[in-house]
């Protein structure tokens, strides 16, 4: 199906719009999606745009032209409209020539399966959207075999981290639960809980890591609670050799995760 939409009153742009905010993305279970590298990723990794919108003024491209095809195939809607319309669905001044609208996937601990990977991350109530997309490129690069947000994390699925993620969003297994949920979860079976802390820790360089490996890395601010930090099976150390005291949250994830997959020989 195709249509052509030039008001900005109409009610599916209103919808779009609607979609930047997380409140309507958990009523619709949908997310948007900007840029054509994205939409090729997510494509790629076998998700398709229930709704492909593009401005009408855009530059003819082999994978926009595959990707307006597949959606058009599977039963999906293309919108044509103004690059002012889709300005004001993205909230963007300069938006790129096309957006996707994607229905948001189960999230549930129960899509997990520990044995898939040898590595996994953890994130305690990582707040901002950045570092979240960021552990999840981490996540894709590492080959861990998802990322589990535990507590008061952002959206996953907000502009921010899904641009943040480079397109891991579609490619890395994500779980959400409470943290009581997720320790339950995971005593049920085989699983080793690893921390960075400072607490009882140990040196990160030679620690006893074991597969699977749950990498669990805290608030930005706060860090992890210290009863969180108690529940771990290995707590580790790494040094800080300058002024600073701590690392960015999800750049000590990517320097644990690596740290591991060569204790573990991967």
């Amino acid at each position: 199906m195709r249509r052509h939409i030039t008001g900005f009153s109409n009610p599916t742009v209103k919808h779009l719009r609607s979609l930047r905010d997380k409140k309507h993305r958990r009523r619709a279970g949908e997310f948007l999606v900007e840029g054509l590298r994205l939409l090729e990723d997510a494509r790629a990794s076998g998700r398709l745009p229930r709704l492909l919108v593009m401005a009408e003024e855009r530059s003819a491209h082999d994978l926009l032209a595959r990707l307006e095809a597949e959606v058009e195939a599977a039963g999906g809607e293309i919108v044509t409209t103004t690059p002012d319309i889709l300005s004001r669905i993205t909230g963007k001044a300069n938006p790129q020539a096309v957006a996707g609208v994607f229905a948001e996937w189960d999230t549930g601990l129960t899509r997990i399966d520990r044995s898939a990977a040898p590595i996994w991350l953890v994130a305690q109530d990582l707040r901002d959207p950045g570092n979240l997309g960021t552990m999840l490129r981490t996540g894709d690069a590492v080959g861990a075999g998802g990322l589990i947000l535990v507590g008061d994390c952002a959206d996953p699925f907000s502009a921010e981290a899904v641009r943040a993620s480079m397109g891991a969003v579609f490619t890395v297994a994500l779980a959400q639960a409470r943290w009581e949920e997720f320790l339950g979860w995971l005593r049920g079976g085989k699983g080793q809980l690893v921390a960075a802390s400072l607490r009882d820790a140990v040196p990160y360089r030679g620690a006893p890591y074991e597969a699977p490996c749950f990498l669990l890395v805290g608030n930005e601010s706060q860090g992890l609670p210290e009863a969180y930090e108690a529940e771990c099976d290995l707590r580790v150390t790494m040094p800080m050799k300058g002024r600073a005291d701590s690392l960015n949250a999800a750049v000590a994830g990517a320097v644990l995760a690596y740290e591991v997959l060569a204790a573990l020989g991967e």
